[in-house]
Order: C-alpha cells, then structure tokens, then sequence
C-alpha cells in the first residue's frame, strides 16, 4: 500500500502526518508567489460535487474540510484568501462562523489583553489547529486563521474580530 505526500507534515487536532488519513484535493491555481488568482465557477462547481460524494461515501465531517494552511501553517498559505469557504459552509461542505459580517467589522482591530489572547490560542488549538512556538509560528498560525475565517485581512495580528469568531466556532461543532 502506497500513502501520497500531498499533507507533508501536518496536524490537525490530535493526529500527525494526515498524508495517511485523509484524501487531498489539488485545485490548479498560480499560488501566493505566483500572481495568486480566485478561483474560476468551474473549479468551485466541480469541487462542491467531489466533496458532496467524498463526504457522502466516507463519512466526512465538515469539520475535516480542510486547507493545507490549517493543517501545516507554518509551510503552507493554500487555498488562501480567495478560497470560497463561507460558499462551502452554505452548502454544509465545511465549518464556518454563523456571524453577521458588518457587526463583526466593528470589532476589528480591538486590542486583546494578555489573558483574551492566550484565550484565543487555546480555541484555536481546541478547533483543532497545531500549537506553535515562538513568534513568527503564532503568526502564521494566525494568518492561517484568518486566510480561513477573515479572508479580506491577513495581517498576523489578533484582535477582538478574530477572537469572537474562534468563540462562535467552538460553539458550533
């Protein structure tokens, strides 16, 4: 039996190596160094049918929908930005948050305290994230975040926005 490398090393909530447990998609796109583009209707279409009758055959929850940035964020920044999860989530293809956007916007850029951002690590890591050490691994886990959850800011930086949005997604498993 033969596994794929297309996880690398990668966690996701309690298990390593993901190459063994889970079914990757590849979906041609220039990527983040390479003039980064949306992705065409066709694309999105023909992977809303795949993962209708992936997760339909082998049980997949929605919470296991991932991108290679959950998974490995400090190597990957993939699907990015232009991915369409909230799409996904409206077809209950993936997990999404379930709150209004414009009262979110308001929080934006609210400081956290010491305490509300450990907070916000420990949802992370309970969403199912991989824990990080040092500075520069936080950051790119809270751009993995944010590239997944907050796609029109990725700048690294926690703030009251993100920390409500880990809050709604622990709520709703």
């Amino acid at each position: 039996l033969y596994t794929a490398w297309h996880a690398g090393e990668s966690y996701w909530k309690k298990t390593k190596l993901l190459n063994k447990y889970s079914i990757g998609i590849e979906i041609s796109n220039p990527g983040h160094d390479y003039e980064y583009k949306k992705f065409s209707s066709k694309q999105i279409n023909s992977l809303i049918k795949l993962l209708r009758y992936l997760t339909k055959k082998y049980k997949i929850k929605k919470q296991n929908i991932l991108g290679h940035s959950d998974i490995a964020p400090n190597r990957k920044k993939d699907p990015g930005e232009k991915f369409p999860w909230k799409l996904l989530a409206q077809k209950n293809l993936c997990k999404w948050h379930n709150l209004s956007e414009s009262k979110l916007k308001k929080t934006r850029n609210l400081t956290l305290n010491p305490n509300e951002k450990k907070i916000f690590f420990k949802n992370l890591y309970a969403i199912g994230y991989p824990r990080s050490k040092g500075h520069n691994k936080n950051i790119s886990l809270i751009k993995a975040f944010q590239r997944r959850f907050r796609q029109d800011l990725i700048n690294g930086k926690i703030d009251k926005e993100c920390s409500i949005i880990s809050q709604n997604l622990l709520k709703y498993k």
